[in-house]
């Protein structure tokens, strides 16, 4: 309040809000990623995340069900005959008034009044045909005429309010000055598309209509051609109304007509103008139908108000499905949409349309050689950033500990230092963690003489030489057991994070993935993030264990660390002629195979941790008298912990004399 002046401050209503944030894309990251890895394109993934949406944002089938629900809200609440029981509601008022005045009037003759009577009294079930055979009555009440002139008075406005909306407000208690000018509106109107039909309008014809007609037009068409699209849009709206009428009430109705405005001139006008419109436009739907069921009776404006409803909402509901070729969330009609559902779905439909763009226009997608989309390196590193933090985030929630590494145990001081990340085992520079703590809580606007707090952003270490580097191999059975029982994108999580975790903490390692199905291969995680399902039989871990023995003498220097994912028992093994030999259950020659080249790599020295998936009493015998067999582990984390149990094992083994635990 300022010198008696208030000011009222409400939502934002101009468009998307200048103050929001910009669009986060990181959880739309995850779950398309999710989606990619369980073997969808990225193109699909984002299709469906949007249509699907998040926990804090409506999707485009929600958006859609609203739509479809608000249109049988329409069909089930209204009826088409409210002009017509208005019509029939004045006329009855009409005749009663009639016959109480005749019953007053002790002036008349008798026989007048009671061939007056038997002419009410015999009046046409028909309101139609009543209201015609009473157009040359000389009504004797006052009151009975008045209801009889409101009746060409209402179905005048209403034959207009379908073509032109709001009409029939505009023209109550209209003179016939006003009947005139709308007359002669409809006969310039129609002059003007005759001549467009013809090819011989101009710009100038358009403004010269509208600067004589324009307050009958509050839509504010700027050529002819949009106020074609306006016109054809309700009039088609008008013509589908009065095909969803029964036979009955469309014959009651075109007879009623003729008593608009007490002229047919009017009905001519609006004829001539139907026919023009439906030549101009064609494509309009001009002979669909609905069906209502409704205890609402809608006048005839309202009712093509409605209809015309119907059409948005079957416009908006193609374009939030999104099914057709080319389709784009920019498509959706943001206006209509709010129009229909109001302005918290037309937000929601803006943010899916921001988010669409955000994603396309990033550089989290990219095209590959062969011209489809794929996850970029930079959404591989921010994708394994996240599953890296969830796999700790699920340790500690799960024991409930802390790093206990000794500090300095990694390797000499180097003199520098950087902000503490997951993974990091050196030890603090107190100095600048301190500092940092400080520095933050004076931003904050706090006294840190009073209360000093450490926050995880504050902590610094102190960088060391890495003692040791490892060799690291990351076996993943891609057989279709894996996909069968859901454990294909937990697979490919683990790998990221991972990837992420030795490529970010641990740079001086060498990391292969290699994936083992009916044959094995070595894989970038770029290639394994968007690997399909493969749903073929056999567990060739005997072709993995071989590739990697090979990467290790690759490496000798390097210390080998070998961990291994798997649901099943192998059930394939390499020939000499390079072909895969599949047998199930196993057959005793693959177990050989597989053993045998298990001990080649043990005997490199190998820090070796088995993975179990599942229950399975077979894969469970085997896989632990492997371990007993090599001084290895085996690990049966569940499917959901896969990730965090191969990054604990992993710093386990690249800090096997230290205690560690989270």
């Amino acid at each position: 309040m300022r010198h008696g002046k208030s000011a009222r401050y409400g939502r934002y209503t101009g468009g998307p809000d200048p103050l929001a944030p910009p669009i986060d894309l990181s959880d739309a990251l995850e779950e398309i990623a999710d989606e990619v890895m369980a073997g969808y394109s990225p193109e699909q993934a984002i299709r469906e995340y949007l249509q699907r949406g998040s926990r804090d944002m409506p999707g485009l089938d929600e958006l859609a069900g609203r739509v479809h629900q608000r249109r049988r809200d329409l069909l089930s609440r209204h009826r088409l005959d409210g002009t017509l029981q208005q019509v029939k509601e004045l006329l009855d008022e009409a005749v009663l008034e009639e016959r109480k005045q005749l019953a007053r009037d002790i002036t008349m003759d008798d026989m007048d009044r009671d061939f007056r009577e038997m002419q009410l009294m015999n009046l046409p079930e028909s309101t139609a045909a009543a209201v015609t055979e009473l157009s040359d009555y000389d009504w004797q009440s006052t009151t009975a005429r008045q209801n009889y002139e409101e009746i060409k008075d209402l179905l005048g406005r209403e034959m207009l309010d379908q073509r032109f909306a709001g009409m029939k407000d505009a023209l109550e208690n209209a003179t016939d000055a006003d009947r005139e000018a709308i007359a002669e509106m409809l006969n310039d109107l129609n002059e003007l598309l005759d001549k467009h039909a013809r090819g011989e309008d101009t710009q100038q014809d358009f403004e010269d209509f509208m600067a004589k007609h324009g307050d009958q037009f509050p839509e504010n068409p700027q050529n002819i051609d949009e106020l074609i699209d306006t016109l054809a849009k309700r009039s088609a709206a008008a013509q589908r109304m009065l095909a969803s009428m029964t036979p009955e009430q469309r014959e009651e109705l075109m007879q009623l007509s003729a008593q608009a405005f007490g002229s047919p001139e009017l009905m001519d006008q609006l004829s001539r103008l139907d026919a023009n419109l439906q030549a101009l436009r064609p494509g309009e739907d001009w002979t669909g139908s609905e069906t209502f069921e409704g205890e609402q009776g809608l006048g005839l404006g309202d009712g093509t108000g409605v209809l015309q409803d119907l059409a948005d909402l079957d416009a908006l509901a193609e374009q939030l499905s999104q099914s057709y070729e080319g389709s784009s969330l920019s498509d959706v009609d943001i206006e209509k949409l709010a129009r229909q559902l109001g302005d918290d779905a037309a937000v929601s439909a803006r943010t899916l349309a921001e988010l669409e763009k955000a994603l396309y226009d990033s550089n989290l997608l990219r095209r590959g050689s062969t011209g489809d989309l794929r996850l970029s390196p930079q959404a591989i590193r921010r994708l394994g950033k996240s599953l890296l933090k969830d796999a700790a985030d699920r340790l500690t929630d799960r024991q409930g500990q802390r790093d206990t590494r000794l500090a300095g145990a990694a390797g000499e001081l180097t003199g520098a230092t950087r902000t503490w990340q997951f993974g990091d085992v050196e030890p603090w520079n107190v100095t600048r963690t301190i500092t940092n703590a400080i520095t933050r809580t004076v931003s904050e606007g706090n006294d840190p003489g009073e209360r000093l707090r450490l926050e995880v952003e504050d902590v610094e270490i102190q960088e060391t030489e890495a003692r040791t580097q490892a060799a690291v191999v990351l076996l993943v059975d891609t057989s279709f057991s894996m996909a069968a029982e859901n454990r294909w994108v937990p697979m490919k999580r683990t790998a990221l994070a991972l990837h992420q975790l030795i490529s970010t903490r641990f740079r001086g390692d060498e990391l292969q993935l290699i994936n083992f199905g009916r044959y094995a291969n070595q894989v970038q995680v770029e290639e394994l993030t968007a690997m399909a399902p493969l749903y073929e039989q056999g567990t060739n871990l005997h072709h993995g264990l071989l590739l990697a023995t090979r990467f290790f003498r690759k490496h000798p220097s390097m210390r080998p660390v070998l961990l291994i994912v798997t649901d099943g028992e192998p059930t394939a093994h390499l020939l000499p002629n390079g072909q895969s030999w599949f047998s199930y259950p196993p057959m005793p020659d693959t177990l050989h195979a597989t053993v045998a080249e298990l001990d080649r790599v043990s005997r490199m020295n190998s820090d070796i941790t088995f993975f179990r998936l599942g229950n399975d009493p077979g894969l469970k015998r085997f896989l632990e008298a492997m371990a007993k067999r090599v001084e290895g582990k085996v690990v049966a984390p569940d499917v959901r912990d896969l990730g965090a149990a191969v990054v604990n094992e992993f710093l386990h083994s690249r800090r096997p004399n230290l205690p560690f635990a989270f």
